[in-house]
């Protein structure tokens, strides 16, 4: 069982730093802050960059329930 948790919590780190490293950057300079306000502001989407910011929230969340479980389990 211990094996298998670890495991598991593996793949999950190198996809959760996997989807990390996919996502583009925010901005780029002042000309990208600018834009990216008013992006924010009118609710322009960017398509795969929206994809891969909710995928990242939701492995997120299953690092950290991950997390609580081997504290729980491997203890």
């Amino acid at each position: 069982m211990e094996i298998f948790l670890t495991i598991v919590y593996l793949l999950i780190c190198i996809g959760l730093i996997a989807l990390v490293l996919l996502q583009s950057g925010k901005s780029a300079g002042m000309a990208g802050s600018i834009a990216g306000g008013a992006e924010k502001l009118f609710g322009k989407k960017k398509g795969i960059d929206d994809k891969l910011a909710k995928y990242t929230e939701i492995l997120a969340l299953v690092f950290l329930a991950m997390s609580i479980v081997m504290i729980v389990f491997l203890r």
